[in-house]
């Protein structure tokens, strides 16, 4: 039998305190986080953003993780509480929520991502690990930390940098790295203008996916010292990084499919265009991002909810769903829906149609209405014969919102309506 790839679950990973920074507002994601942080923001059918790293520890053996939260974070909270409790606390397992309480200053809410873990420093000394993994909470990819881990172990690092190799053209809106044979990083600028390419591979540059791996002491001293340090913005990419690269051990570790070793699956849904584009690849016949996945099970809370229904087979008034992906607790009522997917709970009634579009849960879409190329908020209700996503200028007279790459955005209060805001 040929052998796979071991996981790397041992002494190192259990050793390990998993913190994710799912405090983030995500304003370039519009209105779809007008009354959730990014990390709370629905994801692939049934899941939301912040469930790809919780469940990457988890599946990595790593389970002492602190989530901590911010901008109005009660969804997440919510969430969180109902479908990540399953972990045993008497066998030192936890799921824990660090909401920003100010424990240093009365006045200080987390001023940037090294000042949110600086201001848990006492919590974090409670749990005494040995190694601190930092992890972005709002972006989707499966990634065994556990290699990671034993990366920075077996190269001596002080901090380890997960890394990706990306088109220069984009890698303006990261924090991009310079590393020398070994993977050590010589030089790092965070969303520099011209960001500068790998050395025999023009038009790749190595790009930081904000996780970081640090011993624990390490980790205190320069957290406590950018604390002190006038003028720095607290923020790792923009002021940890920098200062440590030039007189302590900093390595790169590159993200890579341990089968292939080609560049792995990872997308930042930033935006509402890469939001909408990165839920429909998981659509296609082989998505780069398979959720049907038994070796590395995607986890969530799952609402009780009956199958997916289609009803009526008329010629006219067919309930149908093609090359579309449909959650459970969906009514198909004689209409017709083409690569779409649909969260839970979604209705659409006889005669509508929708396409290229992606529908949150809990959506009424009413007779005779069309759809395309659009995402709708969820507890949206469609009123009957209403047309969106065909012409660009109606829609925004309607007082919705388009996108660049020409995605439409419709929310409850665009349509006038007072919803659940917890969402």
């Amino acid at each position: 039998m040929p052998q796979t790839n071991p996981r790397f679950v041992s002494r190192l990973t259990r050793n390990t305190l998993a913190l994710i920074l799912a405090g983030g507002r995500g304003s370039r994601l519009m209105h779809l986080t007008a009354w959730r942080s990014k990390p709370a923001v629905p994801f692939g059918g049934k899941f939301r953003i912040v469930d790809f790293p919780l469940s990457n520890c988890i599946n990595s053996g790593i389970r002492r993780i602190g989530v901590l939260t911010q901008y109005k974070a009660h969804s997440l909270i919510l969430h969180i509480q109902k479908g990540w409790g399953f972990l045993r606390g008497e066998f030192g397992e936890f799921v824990e929520l660090w909401p920003a309480q100010q424990r240093v200053a009365e006045t200080a809410w987390y001023a940037g991502t090294a000042d949110a873990v600086f201001q848990n420093l006492d919590i974090i000394r409670d749990h005494n690990p040995d190694y601190i993994l930092v992890l972005a909470g709002d972006h989707i990819y499966k990634m065994d930390y556990g290699a990671m881990i034993a990366y920075h172990v077996e190269s001596g690092a002080d901090m380890t940098v997960g890394c990706l190799e990306m088109d220069t053209e984009r890698a303006s809106e990261f924090g991009v790295m310079s590393v020398d044979g070994e993977g050590r990083v010589l030089k790092f600028a965070e969303k520099p203008k011209e960001p500068e390419s790998i050395p025999g591979a023009p038009g790749k540059s190595l790009v930081s996916m904000g996780i970081y791996v640090f011993n624990r002491g390490f980790l205190f001293e320069q957290l406590i010292k950018d604390a002190d340090t006038p003028r720095s913005s607290h923020d790792f990419g923009k002021d940890i990084i920098p200062a440590v690269i030039k007189h302590y051990r900093v390595m790169a570790h590159t993200f890579r499919d341990p089968r292939s070793g080609e560049q792995a699956y990872w997308r930042d849904v930033g935006t509402l265009d890469a939001f909408w584009e990165a839920n429909l690849e998981l659509i296609g016949v082989t998505p780069p991002l398979s959720l049907y996945d038994k070796s590395w099970p995607i986890w969530t809370y799952q609402e009780q909810l009956p199958p997916a229904k289609f009803v009526f087979d008329d010629e006219d008034r067919r309930g149908m769903a093609v090359d579309s992906m449909v959650s459970g607790g969906c009514i198909i009522s004689g209409s017709t829906v083409r690569h779409s997917l649909l969260f839970s709970n979604v209705r659409v009634n006889s005669y509508a149609y929708v396409k290229d579009s992606v529908i949150l849960p809990d959506v009424v879409i009413g007779r005779n209405c069309t759809i395309r190329n659009a995402v709708i908020d969820r507890y949206c209700q469609i009123d009957e014969g209403t047309v969106i996503g065909l012409d660009q200028e109606a829609d925004r007279k309607a007082g919705f919102y388009v996108s660049e790459g020409g995605v439409t955005l419709v929310t409850p209060e665009m349509l006038g309506q007072d919803a659940n805001h917890v969402r």
